[in-house]
């Protein structure tokens, strides 16, 4: 749960402030300004531009949030007299003013000589980001790794081209988290650039166990010797990384695919499917130390490797026409902590920014703000002040544009 009490007049606002505080905010009008600056001397000088200021910023921010609860496909159609229009808030800031912050906004201005890495316009952010997320949250023992449910636009999907379709498919990243699987936190982000030669790019992508037991062990580098017990689909779950997060005290429980898993050291005879037909809920069970590889049968084989449930105990699925299935324990725990996730997917993610920019550290940079949305409303429903005002999420999205916008007062006395 949260490591801090909130007032009970704590506004959305505060909320989101865990995460991005305005000294975040005025590095951001800083490195602005200052691209600004760069980009003119270079390719001639801009009339229109005034340095932004940390009230425009924040507006800014709060017009691009906007877009997360009313599902515009463009900002700019915040100031249209279409259907999206919004003129409560577009009077804040005009058009060309928005669009001008839009065409300098940066995180990081410069490119220092060390850096290398792709996301180094965005780094920082991550950074301070993940400090807040580790600072404001103590996660619950189960958790799980995966990437989360980007919602697109189903108004958008439908009426766009086949060539915007193609086009906007190619995202040019992965994203991954770890997840508190009893409240939905998210813990950790780690994002995976699909380009580059280094260790972490194309070449990385054709081996694509090696490449998700990387970005598991990048997810929990900060887990370690804290007994939690982390969930993983198929993709990730392998008998070498398992056994190697158990020697940092981190346990394991994950589905197991022949077709997506890293099979290395398994028996084959647990891999291959009995054909003398099976009743559902039987399961046989192999056993090496505290590692079990279980084959269960419900209408096809599934099979779970782990080393943080003895196999022995028993545990059962309930589905609404066939009742009770049997199962171990295992089984029961991973249903019951990945339907979690899959009702966070349902919940939240259609609360993704939708500005879809071309450049990738921008679309990082709007993904990362959206999670951080997210988790100030888990937060603010877990704290006091919610039994106080009771916002949903999209209310709560709502009254944090106001605040942004300083339409609404968020001092205390409010």
């Amino acid at each position: 749960g949260p490591t801090r009490k909130m007032p009970l007049t704590a506004s959305a606002m505060d909320f989101f402030q865990l995460f991005v505080p305005d000294n975040v905010l005025k590095n951001m009008v800083v490195q602005t300004n200052m691209y600004a600056k760069k980009y003119q001397e270079r390719f001639g000088s801009d009339d229109a531009w005034i340095d932004v200021t940390l009230t425009e910023m924040k507006a800014f921010l709060g017009y691009m949030i906007s877009t997360s609860i009313h599902h515009c496909e463009s900002v700019l159609s915040i100031w249209s007299s279409g259907f999206y229009s919004n003129k409560s808030i577009a009077l804040i800031m005009t058009q060309s003013r928005f669009e001008k912050i839009l065409k300098y906004f940066h995180i990081v201005a410069f490119r220092s000589s060390q850096t290398t890495h792709g996301l180094y316009k965005i780094q920082p952010f991550l950074d301070s980001l993940q400090n807040g997320f580790d600072s404001a949250f103590r996660p619950s023992q189960a958790q799980v790794l995966h990437e989360p449910l980007i919602d697109e636009d189903p108004v958008f999907i439908a009426t766009c081209t086949e060539r915007e379709l193609r086009k906007r498919k190619k995202r040019k990243f992965s994203l991954w988290v770890r997840q508190c699987s009893s409240t939905g936190f998210i813990c950790q982000i780690y994002v995976h650039l699909k380009e580059g030669s280094g260790a972490d790019g194309l070449d990385a992508l054709k081996n694509k166990p090696q490449l998700h037991s990387m970005v598991a062990k990048s997810l929990c580098q900060n887990a370690s010797g804290k007994n939690y017990i982390i969930f993983t689909g198929p993709s990730i779950t392998s008998l070498n990384l398992f056994e190697e997060f158990e020697k940092q005290e981190i346990y394991c429980c994950g589905l197991l695919s022949t077709r997506k898993s890293d099979c290395t050291g398994l028996p084959p005879s647990m891999l291959n499917n009995s054909e003398t037909p099976q009743s559902r809920g039987q399961y046989r069970i192999r056993m090496k130390g505290n590692m079990s590889l279980i084959c269960w049968y419900n209408k096809g084989h599934f099979r779970f490797l782990t080393n943080a449930y003895s196999p022995v105990q028993q545990g059962v699925i309930i589905k609404r026409k066939s009742g009770e299935i049997p199962c171990p324990l295992a089984v029961e725990a991973f249903a019951a902590h990945l339907s979690y996730i899959c009702k966070y997917d349902d919940k939240y993610s259609k609360y993704f920014i939708s500005h879809k920019p071309n450049k990738t550290w921008q679309q990082v940079f709007w993904f990362a703000i959206s999670i951080a949305i997210n988790n100030a409303y888990i937060l603010y429903k877990m704290s006091e002040a919610y039994h106080v005002t009771r916002y949903s999420r999209a209310q709560f999205g709502e009254r944090l544009v106001k605040e942004l916008l300083g339409l609404e007062d968020t001092s205390p006395s409010h």
